[in-house]
């Protein structure tokens, strides 16, 4: 069965914009793998790229596939299971090129995932599932097996760190070492009336709510909405009664003559 193409809510165009996506009113959409669900804000086939929510049944294999580029999840319900061992709740997993498993969900799992390449699947697995964007049927084996398929992070126990904007803390999730691309994924712990003055966007930014809330140029972000940050765009972040957020950036933020200290990613 070939998976239905998926209908995301964006594709990267790089005008300057923002965009904010409620994944809360957002339909679940079906596979081709029973059990295994997705709430797509961004889906694109050409450059295995997705951004959204991903939803397991109960004793659902995602197949054995390999990673072509960075894939990075963090664990909102439940948890999967490779042969590395598990990944639970509140942990991310990061996948890096040449990541090769097969994980199970033994419960309901959900994920925010983020994936940055294409995924391999072997002919044998029949098509592929659907789960991941980009996918493909090709032979493979692992290139190196001495290196586990998964680094999980338990986000909350790495150390706050401060980005020079009173009230924003930074938790360093991943800096993409080793990769041959500089982007950062860190967690932003906000406190309440914290507000970040105006900064342009050095490269794509991309966020998930967590917990609180945000005012992103003046618009409500509140927990599971994701914001899209285009290129080039100018960014204010308000969080009246404070907020927690994963973010993933491509690149450095730009900020005007006087915040030269401000640092929200770790660059």
């Amino acid at each position: 069965m070939t998976p239905q193409r998926l209908q995301p809510l964006y594709h990267r165009e790089r005008a300057g914009r923002v965009f904010v996506f409620d994944a809360g009113a957002m339909a679940w959409q079906d596979t081709a793998n029973p059990g295994l669900r997705l709430k797509p804000v961004r889906n694109d086939d050409e450059r295995g790229e997705f951004l959204g929510l991903v939803s397991f049944a109960p004793f659902v294999r995602s197949a054995l596939h390999q990673h072509r580029g960075v894939a990075t999840s963090f664990v909102l319900d439940g948890g999967l299971t490779d042969y590395q061992g598990p990944i639970k709740r509140h942990q991310v997993g990061i996948n890096r090129l040449g990541s090769t498993h097969d994980a199970i969900s033994y419960e309901h799992t959900t994920l925010v995932a983020r994936l940055e390449g294409p995924v391999w699947y072997p002919p044998r697995e029949g098509e592929p599932s659907g789960v991941h964007a980009g996918s493909a049927q090709r032979e493979f084996v692992n290139p190196d097996p001495d290196v586990p398929p998964d680094i999980n992070v338990t986000v909350d126990e790495l150390a706050p760190q401060p980005t020079g904007i009173a009230g924003v803390r930074r938790q360093a999730i991943y800096d993409y070492a080793g990769t041959g691309t500089t982007r950062r994924l860190v967690q932003w712990l906000l406190r309440p009336t914290s507000e970040l003055p105006v900064c342009r966007a050095g490269d794509w930014i991309e966020l998930w709510v967590r917990g609180g809330e945000l005012e992103v140029n003046g618009e409500r972000a509140y927990a599971n909405c994701f914001v899209v940050v285009e290129p080039g765009a100018a960014l204010t972040l308000k969080s009246p009664f404070g907020a927690c957020v994963l973010a993933w950036a491509e690149g450095r933020e730009v900020w005007p003559e006087g915040n030269g200290l401000a640092n929200l990613f770790g660059f």
